[in-house]
């Protein structure tokens, strides 16, 4: 099994550039429609609409990610998946333009639509994984028909508790095509005032993907780092981003989804939370 990334106990996960999050293109025979042909969402046929279309697929310039719908207007990523990028794929201290940020809605091998985002909310830290590893983008129109998933905000993720994580990954021995897939989780093992940890089959394009709570069905944590080999069945040491420690961020995405400017709006630092949960071994 080759280690994609190192694991700090206090620290940040390091990534190497392009390895979780980019994926080759999703196959468009001639047989198809032009993938670029696509409806707009005012327009879009709702009845193609599954249950689990909550989780969509997220494309960043040459980078691709999973998310989570968590309201009409809102989806949840990573934070380094809307990080920008140098000549050599590392990442920068800040982030992609939102307008060139898209979702793509449906999870089988085309997408039936997409949307555009108009605003990436996330903390001063995260952009290259590990503490504050996450962000929800504000989409330029609310969406209809589709289903949304509910964040855990007001308690922690339980040690023991079994999460199952989703997402739009391909590993390298993968033989299907780059699609929505249910991942093989585990049970919580560590809970950090800012992370979670437990064993999980992750592939390169999961990163941003939710972990689900099995019992209760809500997001409890978001898809960071992995250690990972090149078959989607290896369940190996995986990291979250627990969505508790940051309500300030989803505060601040709800306000501007709202309508108010993100420059009245105060940032979120990367201080711990008070009332997120203590480092537990």
């Amino acid at each position: 099994m080759c280690l994609l990334f190192a694991f700090e106990l206090l620290g940040c996960a390091r990534l190497k550039p392009f390895r979780i999050d980019v994926t080759p293109p999703r196959p468009t025979p001639a047989s198809l429609p032009d993938p670029n042909a696509r409806p707009e969402i005012a327009d879009a046929p709702w009845t193609l609409a599954s249950e689990d279309d909550y989780v969509v697929r997220i494309v960043a310039g040459n980078v691709t990610c999973s998310g989570t719908i968590i309201d009409a207007d809102r989806v949840l990523t990573a934070h380094h998946c809307v990080s920008k990028r140098d000549a050599l794929g590392n990442m920068l201290p800040s982030n992609v333009p939102a307008s060139t940020v898209r979702i793509e809605l449906g999870g089988d091998y085309l997408p039936w639509a997409e949307v555009a985002v108009r605003a990436i909310v996330a903390p001063g830290c995260g952009h290259a994984a590990g503490e504050g590893d996450l962000a929800i983008l504000v989409l330029e129109r609310k969406l209809t028909g589709v289903r949304t998933a509910t964040p855990r905000l007001d308690r922690a993720p339980e040690l023991g508790e079994v999460v199952e994580p989703m997402g739009f990954g391909r590993c390298a021995e993968s033989t299907d095509a780059i699609r929505r897939s249910a991942r093989r989780g585990g049970n919580l093992t560590r809970l950090a005032s800012g992370r979670f940890r437990l064993n999980a089959a992750i592939c390169p394009g999961d990163s941003g993907g939710p972990g689900l709570s099995k019992t209760t069905g809500e997001v409890v944590g978001v898809i960071s780092a992995s250690v990972m080999d090149g078959s989607e069945q290896t369940r190996g040491l995986s990291e979250f981003t627990r969505l508790d420690r940051w309500r300030a961020v989803f505060a601040n995405s709800s306000l501007i989804a709202g309508g108010a400017s993100p420059a009245e709006l105060p940032p979120v630092d990367c201080v711990a939370d008070p009332g997120a949960a203590a480092v537990t071994p």
